[in-house]
C-alpha cells in the first residue's frame, strides 16, 4: 500500500503524459464535461455565459465583427461562441475533438436555424482550406499544449488567417503560477462524482515545474476494478515570453488585455488576453 500511495504521488515527468482524450472522449467523463460547458453559471470547463456575453461584445466592438466577415474557433466545445459570433452575421467554423461537443453544437445550429460549420477533428493536425479574419482560442487552451505543440498550433493559426486577420487568445500568467501551492489530497465519492459514475478514491496532486512555470493538477481516480489518470498541465507566461514564443513562429503580439480587457490597478492578472497578427 505504501509504494502504491508513494506512486500516485509521485512527481511526473515533465509533458510525460497526456490525457485530454480521455477527458473529452471518454463517454461518462465527455457527458460530464459537456454539463460543465452548458451551465450558464458554471467557469468549470468554459467561462461563465454572463463572461461569454460580454467578451463577445468586446470580440465584436475590437474586430468589427458582423456581415462578412469569418471567424474560427480552435477548441469551440459545444458551440459557446461559434453560436453568438453567427448570430452576428459573421461565417463561422468550429474544430473540436469532442464528439459530444461537437453533437451538441451541430444539434443546436440547426434548432436555432443558423450555418454554422464543424469539423470534429483534433486542431493540431487541422489543415486549413480557407482564411478567416479572426481565429479564437479562449479557456486558456493555449496553455494546456507543450512547446511543440504549441508551435504547431501557431503554424495553423498563421495559415488560417487573412493578411489582416488576428488571433485572439487568453492565457495563465506567471502571477497565477507563483500563487499555486503543491500537495495532494484525497477525497472518497460513494455515490460516484465527476469521474466516475462508481464509487471510488480521488486523489488530486498539485506539482510545480519552476524552471518551465508549467503546473500539472494530477486526478487520480481509484475504482474497485481499476485505476486511472487525468492530467491537465498548464504552462504560464510572461508577457516577454509570450511575445517571443509568438515572434519565433512569424507572429506578433500587438495587444494584451488583463482577462479580457478588465482594467486591473494591480498589474497582476492571472489571466490575460492578447491579440495577435
Amino acid at each position: 500500500m505504501f509504494h502504491q500511495l508513494k506512486e500516485i504521488t509521485e512527481k511526473p515527468k515533465l509533458y510525460s503524459a497526456y490525457t485530454a482524450e480521455t477527458l473529452w472522449n471518454d463517454p461518462y467523463i465527455s457527458q460530464q464535461m459537456l454539463k460543465a460547458h452548458l451551465d450558464p453559471a458554471s467557469d468549470k470547463a468554459s467561462r461563465n455565459h454572463r463572461f461569454i456575453d460580454s467578451s463577445v461584445a468586446f470580440l465584436q466592438a475590437r474586430f468589427n465583427l458582423g456581415e462578412g466577415k469569418s471567424v474560427i474557433d480552435f477548441g469551440c466545445g459545444p458551440g459557446l461562441y461559434t453560436t453568438r459570433f453567427a448570430q452576428l452575421g459573421c461565417r463561422v467554423l468550429g474544430l473540436d475533438f469532442s464528439s459530444n461537443s461537437i453533437a451538441y453544437a451541430r444539434a443546436e445550429a440547426e434548432r436555432s436555424g443558423l450555418d454554422i460549420e464543424y469539423l470534429e477533428q483534433n486542431y493540431l493536425v487541422y489543415q486549413p482550406s480557407d482564411k478567416f479574419d479572426l481565429a479564437i482560442m479562449i479557456f486558456c487552451d493555449y496553455c494546456a499544449l507543450s512547446d511543440t505543440q504549441r508551435k504547431r498550433l501557431l503554424k495553423i493559426v498563421k495559415s488560417s488567417l487573412k493578411e489582416d486577420g488576428h488571433f485572439f487568445l487568453d492565457v495563465c500568467t506567471e502571477h497565477m503560477y507563483e500563487r499555486i501551492e503543491e500537495g495532494t489530497s484525497l477525497q472518497y465519492f460513494e455515490k460516484g462524482g465527476f469521474w466516475s459514475p462508481s464509487p471510488h478514491f480521488e486523489f488530486t496532486s498539485a506539482f510545480k515545474y519552476d524552471e518551465n512555470r508549467v503546473s500539472l493538477e494530477k486526478y487520480t481516480i481509484v475504482e474497485e476494478d481499476r485505476t486511472f489518470e487525468i492530467y491537465n498541465w498548464l504552462k504560464h507566461f510572461t508577457t516577454k515570453e509570450l511575445e517571443r514564443e509568438f515572434d519565433e513562429c512569424g507572429l506578433g503580439v500587438v495587444e494584451m488585455y488583463p482577462d479580457f480587457g478588465s482594467p486591473s490597478g494591480s498589474g497582476e492578472s492571472e489571466i490575460i488576453a492578447v491579440v495577435a497578427r
